[in-house]
């Protein structure tokens, strides 16, 4: 089976929380190209297209993490829920919080799924492994380019 490239959008203000999985991401098999913008605000326009992000292209997954400044992962999850151009995009809150309360609240506002941030480097490479494993193997993926 042949697998096309998929773009990700990860959105995430720790630059160690970057590079771990941006590492994790490049030591898998498929063709992807992830993004990254540092805040809620930075990821609307990336989605939107606005701002110094107006040549964006559209990203067929979104790895989003809850703590943020400026507008927090559950804020930017409702906005791109409630937005019909791109509420089909399937959103993977990846965050260290395992609050009961973030996990409810993040399912009520149509996340796709809900990843516990790994605390090791290795863990990093099996989050990855399972996305990949996941969306790319088992999840068929709209194709709207």
């Amino acid at each position: 089976m042949t697998m096309s490239a998929i773009r990700i959008l990860h959105v995430e203000d720790s630059e160690a929380d970057i590079l771990l999985m941006q590492d994790a991401l490049e030591d898998l098999s498929f063709p992807h190209t992830t993004d990254v913008v540092r805040n809620g605000y930075e990821a609307i326009q990336f989605l939107n297209k606005t701002g110094e992000y107006v040549s964006s292209i559209t990203p067929d997954l979104v790895l989003l993490d809850i703590n943020m400044p400026l507008m927090d992962g559950h804020e930017l999850l409702h906005s791109i829920k409630t937005n019909d151009n791109i509420k089909h995009i399937p959103v993977i809150m990846l965050t260290t919080s395992s609050s009961q309360n973030d996990i409810l609240k993040s399912y009520r506002k149509f996340a796709s799924s809900y990843i516990i941030k790994p605390d090791n480097v290795d863990d990093f490479g099996r989050v990855a492994r399972s996305i990949e494993s996941f969306w790319m193997q088992v999840a068929t993926l709209p194709n709207l380019k």
